[in-house]
């Protein structure tokens, strides 16, 4: 599929041109500052489509399905093997200087 690419300056000069090819054959278009693409349009349904394909759930359910894949409660590892040496456990000193 060839690319549609317009420059910011094209695209202002032509946005409903743009918006009216990108909704009536469905194809993006990639608008560019200075060479660099910076935005895509496009159509209602495509966009849709994007929507259909991500997760719907939330950080927690993620976790708990990672866990599941991969099994995590079964493996034979100590979380403090894992931990255990992360936090500095030496005392604060008093470092109070109203004392």
């Amino acid at each position: 599929m060839t690319e549609i690419t317009y420059s910011i300056a094209e695209a202002r000069n032509q946005f409903a041109s743009i918006v009216r090819d990108a909704e009536e054959t469905n194809r993006p278009v990639q608008v560019t500052r200075r060479g660099l693409p910076v935005v895509v349009i496009l159509s209602a349904k495509e966009y849709a489509k994007l929507l259909v394909n991500q997760p719907k759930h939330d950080f927690w359910t993620a976790y708990l399905e990672w866990r599941e894949k991969w099994d995590i409660d079964n493996l034979d590892i100590e979380p403090n093997d894992i931990w255990g040496d992360v936090r500095d456990r030496t005392p604060i000193p008093d470092t109070n200087p109203w004392d």
